[in-house]
């Protein structure tokens, strides 16, 4: 309950950081509506490919992108009201007022709250599954050698998990010791999300042997040699940097002491980001730079606006999430006051405005006064 706002914070940012590269390979982004979705036109009806599964990724990553939306945005509405009822501001009063959409903080409130809250996560869990067994697919339906596997579903929703946690982990050790966040954000989660990182990290280890070993098994020449190629070809460094960041890297977290430890952990978790960077590069570049064809052979040289749009998008996620952090609570002040004790007199959360009781908290009152 502590890390979970900021991580749907996360996914929502990175989702229109990703959004930006299919607009900007477009070449005519100002067009892409013809070529997303289907729109009548002049000559009849011109339909897009439905066969293909960047199509399937419009849909899927759309989808995700407004149920994760939503579900972040009704977590905040309890949490508006608390400060639109502290705000000094007639500025901030209008602003988060509107936000929160007349929440009063009574028990009918709170359970058509909770009801909500529960089908949206109901709704995102097979979501996050989907989304990227669909993104898989570009690479899985394809002929090229190194791509054409039916294990890269499951790999990426491991995948996914694996580095989401890692990035979580990385921007919410900064943000626990810049807002002093102790209380809420305890050793204790630090420890069970390291799990999480162990557990996902060796399924993606896992992927990466099996990958291996149906190359060989195979008996398919092309498919070996793309591994052998990845693995002792002209871009080895980056395979041996995603084996070593991805799947050696996580098992440090099997130590104890290095698992509830605030400096490793941040550390590691920037190790795990390399490493899942460098697994996009190695699955796209080394795939693409030997393919069938000799006379198509070639090295990949990034050029300027390559490197633009790369440092652009970081650029993007991290002012968007300093922004989150600036106005809105990082934390769910509903949900973690929730799970302190009332009685405790030391509780952090005692002071925090009425409009943050749960409906279990305030039904008693509700019906003395009925």
């Amino acid at each position: 309950m502590s890390i979970n706002r900021a991580a749907e914070a996360m996914t929502i940012f990175a989702v229109i950081c990703a959004a930006m590269f299919p607009v900007l390979h477009m070449g005519r982004p100002w067009l892409g509506a013809y070529w997303t979705l289907p729109l009548p036109n002049t000559f009849g009806s011109l339909w897009v490919n439905f066969n293909s599964p960047l199509l399937w990724d419009v849909f899927a990553i759309s989808t995700y992108f407004t149920v994760s939306l939503v579900f972040w945005y009704v977590g905040l509405i309890p949490d508006f009201a608390t400060i639109r009822d502290r705000a000094k501001g007639i500025i901030s009063r209008t602003v988060y007022g509107a936000l929160s959409f007349g929440w009063n903080g009574s028990a009918r409130t709170w359970e058509r709250y909770e009801a909500v809250a529960l089908i949206l996560a109901g709704l995102a869990t097979p979501l996050v599954l989907s989304v990227h067994t669909i993104v898989s697919f570009d690479f899985a339906t394809s002929v090229i050698p190194g791509w054409h596997t039916t294990i890269f579903p499951p790999y990426f929703v491991a995948g996914a998990i694996f580095s989401g946690f890692a990035m979580v982990l990385t921007l919410m050790l900064i943000t626990r010791k810049v807002y002093k966040l102790e209380d809420y954000i305890t050793i204790n989660h630090i420890e069970m999300m390291n799990i999480i990182i162990i557990v996902t990290g060796s399924i993606v280890g896992v992927a990466y042997i099996t990958e291996l070993f149906m190359a060989w098994y195979s008996g398919v020449e092309y498919e070996q040699y793309a591994f052998l190629n990845r693995a002792t070809g002209p871009y080895w460094w980056a395979y041996w940097t995603m084996m070593t960041c991805n799947v050696i890297s996580p098992q440090l977290f099997w130590i104890k002491k290095i698992r509830t430890s605030i400096v490793a952990t941040f550390i590691l978790s920037i190790v795990v980001n390399i490493g899942m960077w460098f697994e996009r590069f190695v699955i796209i570049v080394t795939s693409l730079h030997r393919d069938y064809l000799p006379s198509s052979w070639a090295m990949f040289q990034p050029t300027i606006y390559d490197l633009g749009i790369y440092i652009f998008t970081i650029g993007l996620f991290f002012t968007l999430f300093f922004l989150f952090a600036k106005f809105f609570p990082v934390i769910n002040m509903a949900e973690v006051k929730s799970i302190i004790k009332a009685t405790s007199e030391k509780s952090p959360m005692r002071e925090i405005d009425t409009t943050t009781q749960t409906a279990e908290e305030m039904a008693p009152t509700a019906s003395k006064d009925q």
